[in-house]
């Protein structure tokens, strides 16, 4: 018997670009337990299809047989075994703290090979393996100590609604829609188009699978007791994450995630096919934005599918940890900016037009904020990642005073910034941005109620956005990136201006809109985000869910039941839109697409959220107060003057 020993040192950069297949898509296999990202197939087009298999790294237990005989399991202590392998090449993209030993047991190079033990060595990880554990497999399915037989399937069985209520009809219908919606890859299902318009004659890329999107998708289906296809998701997603991405000859950081995803069928030979995945990490988009967004959505949907399932091992796998130190290693790099909030372009969200929320959107900072506490909870502490996690904690206390202090608009702060002096050149400066008092906007002045308040939408120097975003201020709610006493003045403030916030359609986007020459100078005269449309002060249902769950933080149930009664009505009625138009809300959207999946997982997230206040509980947070006690500035230690923190303290807390 010959013993092949390949030692794979880690390295950085990829070079090549393939689509996924199915062809060799079971060494990403999500069914199987597959630890995607660490490693990267590069084959040839003739390789794969005279491929069966790969290599397959589970990380747990589980265990699932293939028609050709080719299985494999893991002790979950680093040793993975494999039935039946054929040669390929690997190459790693790991941290360089680990390295990987792969020993190949063969007879003679030919197929007949006897199990592949792959043993894993990660510094990051701790993982030691052990001789002891090792379980050979013959025929059937063996767990290392003492362990029963386990199903990935049985995944939907680890998820129990608390309540069981009748759907209605109209519950009936959206569920009937987004399962229509469902996208399946080698037989899989992987995630939600963002829309199903059978009347939809040019669909752009509404046919494809969105990270933001699908987020209220998963959600439905999570709190429906389904978890697979949120699984297949986050895992295919992940492999998606470790491509290279190019814009004339220039690519972005490692960790960006793609904005969205398309299954796609292509030709072999012999009237042959095969699936695979597309992804667009903004190269084809409009306006070549990257989607900051999509990497935080990623990390807020993994906390979620381990909350609601119970299935903590998908968060340890080694290929899902290198994939969340590397979004978080994308958004925590050092630059120029003397602010912890992050610093993006324009259509690098939601939003993604020219809207005049280029700098550091409330919108970005609120999901970056949610995004640092998931990650605080989900990362493998450890020698590899202390630095990390430090790093974690202190920008978690910098943002949380800076938005808290500087983002936050109710009638005192409009006081204080009508009287603003400018020009101040010092340390103790009152108007620490050079804000012109005349930059408060007219319609702000009678709009704002005296009992609420609310996170304004962007702060630069020299610049306030004034403009009140909806999923800012309710992801502030949800995170608690607000102060208590803040997040009730938010809710406060949606209450006061229902009319204006939630009309006929909840909710706008934003408010106001843009009009006339302002509409012309900061939009380009954009005739999709005309006033009161689309993202300039359009209505979009799928905010819905967002609303009902910081509605039920708070313990406001009435008010997101009045939200959801309302959408209830009309939904079904005018087929599902992707948004509203007019001031009020009245109008179908005149660009928007019928049967809006997100908009369907929207309403149908909400009415579950709202049975299973218990499972609802598990997606937000309460006030951390361990991180207002974090402070890593040297002031305190120069003696040149106090930590302004400290002074704000008290407001803070209340």
């Amino acid at each position: 018997m010959n013993t092949i020993r390949f030692l794979i040192k880690p390295t950085m950069k990829s070079t090549s670009k393939i689509l996924s297949s199915c062809r060799n898509s079971q060494f990403f296999n999500p069914n199987s337990q597959t630890q995607a990202h660490p490693f990267r197939v590069l084959v040839s087009a003739r390789f794969i299809r005279n491929t069966h298999m790969a290599f397959r790294f589970p990380s747990s237990g589980f265990y699932q047989s293939k028609p050709n005989g080719i299985g494999g399991f893991s002790n979950g202590r680093g040793i993975y075994i494999v039935s039946r392998v054929l040669s390929t090449a690997v190459e790693t993209r790991v941290n360089e703290n680990s390295f990987e030993r792969i020993y190949v047991q063969g007879n003679n190079g030919g197929t007949n090979v006897k199990p592949l033990v792959v043993e894993r060595i990660d510094k990051d990880e701790n993982m030691v393996a052990e001789e002891g554990s090792r379980i050979e497999v013959d025929g059937g399915v063996g767990v290392g100590d003492g362990g029963g037989d386990v199903n990935l399937r049985n995944l939907e069985g680890l998820i129990e609604p608390k309540v069981v209520v009748e759907e209605s009809e109209v519950e009936k219908e959206a569920w009937r829609l987004l399962r229509e919606a469902v996208v399946y890859y080698c037989g899989s299902p992987v995630g939600t188009v963002a829309a199903n318009d059978p009347g939809d004659k040019q669909p752009l890329n509404y046919d494809q699978v969105f990270i933001r999107d699908f987020v209220p998708s998963a959600l439905a289906f999570l709190l429906k007791g389904e978890g697979e296809i949120v699984r297949n998701f986050l895992l295919h997603t992940l492999q998606l994450q470790s491509w290279e991405k190019t814009v004339d000859c220039y690519s972005p950081g490692q960790g960006l995630m793609p904005a969205s995803f398309k299954v796609r069928t292509v030709p072999l030979e012999e009237n042959k096919y095969e699936e695979v995945l597309d992804p667009d990490f903004g190269e084809s988009a409009i306006g070549r934005v990257a989607p900051v967004d999509s990497g935080l959505w990623w990390i807020i949907l993994l906390r979620a599918y381990g909350k609601l399932t119970g299935d903590y091992a998908l968060q340890e796998r080694v290929d899902v940890q290198t994939g969340l130190k590397m979004i978080l290693n994308l958004c925590l790099t050092d630059g120029f900016d003397m602010f912890p909030s992050l610093l993006v372009t324009d259509g690098s969200c939601m939003i993604d037009r020219r809207m005049g929320i280029h700098g550091h959107p409330l919108e970005i900072q609120a999901l970056f904020y949610s995004a640092l506490r998931c990650s605080r909870e989900m990362l493998a502490v450890n020698d590899g990642s202390k630095n990390l996690v430090r790093a974690i904690n202190n920008r978690l206390s910098a943002l949380s005073f800076h938005i808290r202090e500087y983002y936050w608009v109710d009638m005192k702060k409009i006081n204080e910034i009508y009287r603003y002096k400018t020009e101040e050149y010092s340390m103790d400066a009152t108007n620490k941005f050079n804000i012109y008092p005349e930059q408060i906007p007219s319609w702000l002045m009678d709009w704002i109620p005296e009992e609420g308040g609310y996170m304004m939408g962007n702060l630069q120097p020299a610049h306030m956005d004034f403009r009140f975003f909806t999923l800012g201020n309710l992801w502030s709610i949800v995170s608690s990136l607000g102060t208590p006493r803040q997040n009730t003045a938010m809710l406060n403030l949606i209450e006061a201006k229902w009319d204006d916030l939630v009309g006929h359609m909840p909710l706008k986007i934003c408010y106001p809109a843009f009009e006339f020459e302002e509409w012309r100078i900061i939009t380009g005269s954009d005739p999709k985000n005309t006033p009161w449309s689309y993202h300039n002060g359009g209505s979009w249902p799928t905010l819905l869910w967002q609303f009902t769950l910081a509605c039920m933080k708070m313990g406001r149930f009435e008010l997101a039941q009045k939200a959801v009664d309302l959408a209830e009505k009309r939904l079904p009625v005018d087929h599902w839109p992707e948004y509203y138009d007019t001031q009020t809300g009245r109008f179908i959207g005149k660009q928007a697409r019928h049967f809006q999946t997100w908009t369907v997982a929207g309403f149908l997230a909400s009415k579950l959220l709202l049975q299973n206040p218990e499972m609802a509980s598990m997606l937000f947070w309460e006030e951390d107060y361990e991180l207002l006690e974090i402070c890593v500035c040297a002031l305190s230690k120069s003696g040149r003057k106090k930590c302004s923190r400290f002074a704000a303290k008290s407001q803070i807390l209340v």
